[in-house]
């Protein structure tokens, strides 16, 4: 089975830059791309796949026709034909609103069919770059909605200094924003239930405030309180460093400058690669071969044995 990429979808918002397109070296005009959905099997946003035999299918069309060969047995058994990760890239121009996702156990009783884990992956940041994530004081749900009434949520939340590699899990019910300056790869669940908490009064293209969700987000808030939210890992050259293992996906990063075999035989899942910098030559035991480089991301079918990965690249590897 051949090693698959995707068209993407470039999301144009309020808040987006201009990295995206250049990162991802695409001949297109679009302005303020915020996001680019790089493999996607989200209701009415899926992603369709650019070349070879499976050219303009869609991506749960395929999960419906490969099943297990391609997204692993007991993956297609827990998911079905939904493909079980979507995957970003997200430039920041301008601070996005304070959010939080529920649990799936949450987002059922509310009536949504999953809630949201995810994590990102820091890129190229501009100097000075900041981000919201997790509790750093104690509040009740009582508290949370007066602080977002009086402007003052900002003050319980813990703020980071970012730069290229640093890492944060956002388990469901961990309150997040991403600051302006912030280019980053995002790795999540299906799922496009966000529940908006503080938008900074701004107001859209027509003059209006956009949503809140305040009720519904009070009672997805996971409340405790951390130390320190950042993944601490330790970089290494020409192996696999583990980054985030939860429920819904495992990701590590590689960072090559030498041919390197990955070995997934033991392995019963799909497995995605998304290119952060360089390039490489990816060759399965079938001799299929596709390249990876900046700005890609491929999807490696669950029925691969091994990848033979030759050239100087960085990229993340997330399965489920």
């Amino acid at each position: 089975m051949q090693l698959i990429k995707f068209r993407p979808l470039l999301k144009s918002t309020i808040w987006g830059g201009e990295k995206i397109i250049p990162f991802k070296q695409l001949d297109a005009q679009q302005e303020q791309v915020g996001e680019s959905w790089e493999i996607s099997g989200v209701k009415d946003n899926e992603t369709i796949i650019a070349s070879g035999e499976h050219q303009g299918k869609p991506l749960n069309q395929l999960v419906a026709e490969l099943k297990a060969e391609l997204v692993g047995k007991d993956n297609y058994e827990r998911f079905g034909n939904e493909f079980p990760l979507l995957i970003k890239f997200i430039d920041a121009r301008q601070d996005l609103s304070i959010q939080v996702h529920p649990t799936d156990e949450i987002a059922h009783r509310q009536g949504k069919p999953r809630g949201k884990t995810e994590m990102w992956y820091i890129m190229d940041c501009d100097p000075g770059a900041k981000l919201y994530c997790g509790l750093r004081q104690q509040i009740t749900p009582e508290r949370y909605k007066e602080m977002v009434e009086d402007d003052t949520i900002c003050d319980a939340l813990a703020q980071y200094e970012v730069s290229e590699g640093d890492v944060f899990f956002l388990p469901a019910g961990r309150i997040h924003a991403i600051g302006a300056g912030c280019f980053l790869a995002e790795i999540q669940q299906t799922s496009d239930v966000t529940y908006r908490i503080y938008d900074f009064k701004r107001r859209d293209k027509d003059g209006n405030y956009r949503q809140l969700h305040t009720h519904e987000a009070a009672e997805s808030i996971n409340y405790q309180v951390e130390s320190d939210y950042r993944t601490h890992y330790t970089p290494m050259k020409n192996e696999g460093v583990q980054l985030v293992q939860c429920p819904y996906f495992t990701t590590a990063v590689y960072d090559l400058d030498e041919p390197m075999t990955l070995d997934y035989s033991e392995l019963d899942s799909f497995v995605i690669l998304i290119g952060l910098s360089g390039s490489a030559t990816i060759t399965d035991e079938e001799g299929n071969q596709t390249s990876l480089k900046a700005g890609e991301t491929l999807l490696v079918p669950a029925t691969a044995q091994e990848l033979k990965v030759e050239g100087t690249v960085k990229f993340l590897e997330t399965y489920v």
